[in-house]
């Protein structure tokens, strides 16, 4: 039988979420290339600028439950308790229901403000008031995944995924097609809703949706909640560094410089994804279970890294070499400035590649505060390089700014 903590099982499941990763890419290429036709630089910077701003309202009110409840979920998985294992996911998808109607009601409050944060022109504040719902839908879909990953339905978590991407190409394309910009709006919604009911038509066949709003009940989540709060403020900080980063991008300069970073930041962590998804996938669950024991841990840390960094270099290479065909190709040639970036960007995720198995060890042994500092620092640190950069290089800056807060 295959250990969890072997080569070929970290082979496997990096193959097989890499190989997803792969469709992904390819329909991605897709319908990269159809959106970046059909709207153009400064469209993509609209929807950047939407995407990163929800983002933000996401993380900042649905306290970390698609990583914490893995935790969760996964110990109790690992013990073989099947009654404590229901009860569990019964906490969970409680959890996530409270959490999607505060960040739906959240993101309504905030919208006058956040029209103001986010642009220099125009009024979009009923923009952010139809997008809410999205928020809601994500911190539904984000606890549904994380009880499929908790539980080790790898296959399953594979299927969604391409489904999910194929929901994107499907639905956004044709309304881009007949109304342009005018589509951003209904094109998130529907995609969003679409990857929600994909993901709990999934996760209700296993598990049957059951809910509790008993105060007792709730209660129990108490200790994952408190790990979510290190997720909240680490998700608000990561997020915010984002918005920080695209507002000042759109404050300072012109909405198609906002569309070729989020082209380039696209190409480059699209790619890398085929690393980086088996990770939080298959790896991060197999941490938590072994998190008391040293050796084990230890072991499958370096084993990670290892497979890691040997799996991703090639790619990077080719990547690194292929941008200037790859990037007109699968875009457009108006996003060529964005060349450089990306060429730069790679670099940085390679440094990634070798870190972020380390970075998974507070996660696994829920020491929220040392996952919060690392986070912490980063955030903060991208966000000062990349600012300060990009004021005086442009978008080369931009890379430089990622590239250094690696190192």
């Amino acid at each position: 039988m295959e250990k969890e903590d072997s080569y070929s099982h970290i082979i496997k499941y990096t193959s097989i979420f890499g190989g997803v990763q792969g469709v992904n890419i390819l329909v991605s290429i897709i319908r990269n290339k159809l959106v970046a036709l059909l709207l153009g630089p400064d469209g993509m910077g609209l929807v950047s600028l939407f995407n990163s701003t929800i983002k933000l309202i996401s993380d900042s009110t649905n306290f970390g439950l698609a990583m914490s409840a893995v935790k969760n979920i996964s110990e109790t998985y690992q013990s073989g308790d099947w009654v404590q294992l229901r009860s569990s996911i019964k906490l969970v998808r409680s959890w996530s229901a409270l959490t999607a109607l505060l960040g739906l009601i959240v993101c309504i409050a905030l919208s006058p403000l956040l029209n103001i944060w986010t642009f220099n022109w125009g009024n979009h504040t009923l923009h952010f008031i139809f997008l809410s719902p999205i928020v809601a839908l994500t911190a539904v879909t984000g606890g549904e995944l994380a009880i499929l990953k908790g539980t080790r339905h790898l296959k399953y978590l594979a299927a969604i995924s391409i489904y999910n991407v194929l929901c994107g190409l499907v639905i956004s394309v044709p309304l881009y097609y007949f109304w342009h910009e005018e589509a951003i709006v209904p094109s998130l919604i529907l995609v969003s809703l679409a990857q929600m009911l994909v993901t709990i038509i999934y996760s209700f066949h296993l598990f049957p949706l059951r809910l509790s709003m008993n105060q007792l009940f709730l209660g129990k989540g108490i200790n994952m909640m408190k790990l979510g709060i290190a997720f909240i403020l680490s998700g608000m900080l990561g997020s915010g560094a984002d918005f920080v980063i695209r507002s000042y991008m759109s404050h300072s300069t012109t909405l198609s410089n906002v569309g070729l970073f989020n082209a380039g930041y696209m190409m480059t962590m699209v790619y890398s994804g085929m690393i980086f998804s088996a990770m939080e996938t298959d790896y991060f669950p197999r941490l938590s279970a072994v998190q008391y024991n040293k050796e084990k841990l230890s072991m499958v840390v370096n084993r990670q890294i290892e497979v890691s960094v040997l799996l991703i270099s090639p790619m990077l290479v080719f990547f690194t070499i292929g941008l200037p065909v790859i990037l007109p190709l699968f875009l457009s040639r108006k996003f060529l400035p964005a060349l450089p970036m990306s060429q730069i960007l790679v670099l940085a995720m390679y440094l990634r590649a070798a870190k972020l198995p380390v970075a998974y060890i507070p996660l696994a042994k829920g020491d929220s505060f040392s996952y919060l500092l690392m986070e912490g620092a980063y955030d903060i640190v991208v966000t000062v390089l990349v600012i300060l950069l990009f004021s005086y290089y442009g978008l080369n800056g931009v890379g430089w700014g990622f590239f250094f807060t690696a190192v």
